[in-house]
């Protein structure tokens, strides 16, 4: 898995087509809240699913495009906004346009085989082969992108608008679409029976009125990134993996050698993480380091937000040091930082970012993150691996790249452990390689 490959092969596009909403669906703007707003410039997301088939020969059965396109149109009548079109409303806000316009849809053949690709890093040429190409209708909320490998295995690219979804939404709606997909044979009854439907209620996440900004919220809510218009260098990522028994010891190093029961998997990573790229980057001692995340706010809020609450529902909080005080501090020290920042979400805290991001407007301009911030995106517990669409769970999912130094997803690895996406410059990631793995 810590080996970047180079991927040598065309994929050849044999259908494009849009899929639509099997049912009538509501016309209308969708409004978007203020947390919509704060990331509709980051556009379309790219992951990829892998998927292997048992046969191991190509079979026209292995993932029938007849019962894809029929599940994906199933899908799209309760998550209607997936199938509408970014745009502006009479203000100048962006909305969502739904319409019933359709997914885009294409299947695609590479003689590639699918074992030989699930240790492939995140990269461009990954996102190229197998991701849509959506830039002939950059208003599109979604694309879908079959590619059937020369193995007899399948390649499923996605891409979402982030102005529409954050990563709990996107789960939901790969869990709909492959329930439908998988109970085809089960009659009205299978999938339907089970659906869990998402709420589409951003009035939700309105703004007060009047708006007012709790004076103590900027100690942990972080409205904007530091971002700079030139990176240091180009940016290569790498997946490494976290054992079971590593994430276990970093708990017990987060606890001064207790049991460890009392740190998230995702403090004692984070803190790990942050503490080696610091000394990966060889940042100045007395230099300020800081460390943001996205945080669910969906039970958070008083009243809780519906647990399929449709959008998205986080805000940014982070924590920040010196460089030489990550770096001498125990690991408990550096994961109270972390989880003291995420303590101190409450209602109040939400409400003034909500507030806040109203006032002021949130929209993230281009550039990429300073060496001295490290963004952490959490996918740890998310439905990842439910997208069964009737033909066995996926190998491995991930984003399909990221072009942005200094961001990290945490996601599911096998047994318990912990996947760790690094995106960084090359000999950033060497130096982070040897740091990552030096204590656990």
């Amino acid at each position: 898995m810590g080996v970047r490959r180079k991927v040598e092969v065309e994929v050849e596009v044999v259908e494009s087509c849009m899929v639509t909403p099997s049912e009538e669906t509501p016309s209308h703007g969708l409004w978007l809240s203020p947390l919509d707003l704060a990331i509709v410039n980051r556009g379309l997301i790219p992951t990829v699913y892998f998927y292997s088939s048992t046969s191991g020969v190509v079979d026209d059965d292995f993932f029938d495009v007849a019962t894809l396109k029929a599940a994906l149109a199933k899908a799209l009548v309760p998550f209607y906004p997936l199938a509408g079109r970014i745009g502006v409303d009479g203000d100048g806000r962006a909305e969502v346009h739904c319409a019933g316009q359709g997914v885009l849809f294409v299947v695609a053949r590479s003689g590639l085989t699918v074992n030989g690709l699930v240790g492939c890093q995140p990269s461009a040429e990954l996102r190229s082969l197998f991701v849509p190409r959506y830039e002939d209708s950059p208003s599109i909320m979604c694309a879908i992108q079959v590619t059937f490998m020369g193995c007899g295995g399948v390649i499923l690219g996605t891409a979402l608008h982030h102005a529409a979804v954050d990563a709990a939404s996107v789960f939901h709606f790969f869990k709909t679409w492959s329930a439908f997909s998988r109970d085809r044979d089960n009659g009205p009854r299978g999938a339907a029976a089970a659906l869990e439907l998402p709420c589409h209620d951003r009035a939700l996440l309105r703004a007060r009125a009047p708006p007012f900004v709790h004076p103590d919220a900027f100690t942990v809510f972080c409205p904007k990134l530091t971002l700079s218009a030139v990176p240091s260098g180009p940016v290569v990522s790498e997946i490494f993996a976290v054992s079971k028994d590593q994430v276990a010891a970093l708990k017990r190093a987060c606890t001064g050698g207790g049991d460890g029961g009392r740190v998230s998997t995702f403090v004692a990573v984070s803190a790990h993480v942050w503490r080696s790229m610091c000394a990966a980057r060889r940042l100045p001692p007395d230099a300020t380091t800081r460390l943001t995340f996205p945080a669910n706010v969906r039970r958070v809020l008083r009243p809780p937000l519906p647990a399929r609450y449709f959008g998205n529902a986080i805000i940014t909080l982070g924590t920040a040091g010196k460089v030489r005080d990550i770096g001498s501090e125990e690991l408990a020290s550096v994961a109270g930082r972390i989880s003291g920042a995420v303590r101190r979400m409450d209602d109040e805290l939400v409400r003034s970012a909500i507030d806040y991001l109203e006032i002021n407007g949130g929209k993230q301009p281009a550039g990429t993150l300073p060496e001295t911030e490290l963004r952490v995106f959490s996918w740890l517990g998310m439905p990842m691996y439910d997208a069964d669409f009737g033909w066995g769970k996926p190998l491995a999912m991930h984003r399909a790249v990221e072009e942005r130094g200094g961001i990290v997803y945490l996601m599911d690895g096998l047994s318990g452990g912990v996947r760790v996406l690094v995106s960084a410059e090359a000999a950033v990631l060497d130096d982070f390689r040897r740091l990552l793995y030096a204590i656990i």
